[in-house]
């Protein structure tokens, strides 16, 4: 409903997993929304073997998936980004 009544040019949620959240990323993305969301997951394969994420990386909706270092706060451990040759992500740091 924002998307639609607010035209936001970026959107932020924390905590995506769950099938609702397919459709309304889907959405805002179609609509020409950027977006920045959170979830849990230690690494690619890691979140890859979840249904919900597995979904939103098939359809190549994130730009860069970036992984929290554990061990220090903030710090980026992995981020893939995706080849626009071949359309699959791979390492950009890590």
């Amino acid at each position: 409903m924002m998307v639609r009544s607010m035209a936001p040019r970026i959107i932020v949620a924390d905590e995506i997993g769950r099938e609702e959240d397919i459709d309304a990323i889907n959405y805002a993305m179609c609509s020409g929304c950027k977006g920045i969301f959170t979830a849990h997951g230690a690494s690619f394969e890691d979140i890859n073997l979840n249904s919900i994420f597995k979904a939103l990386i098939s359809k190549r909706i994130f730009e860069r998936l970036i992984f929290l270092d554990e061990n220090i706060k903030g710090q980026a451990k992995l981020v893939y980004g995706i080849n626009k040759s071949n359309g699959k992500y791979e390492t950009l740091k890590g």
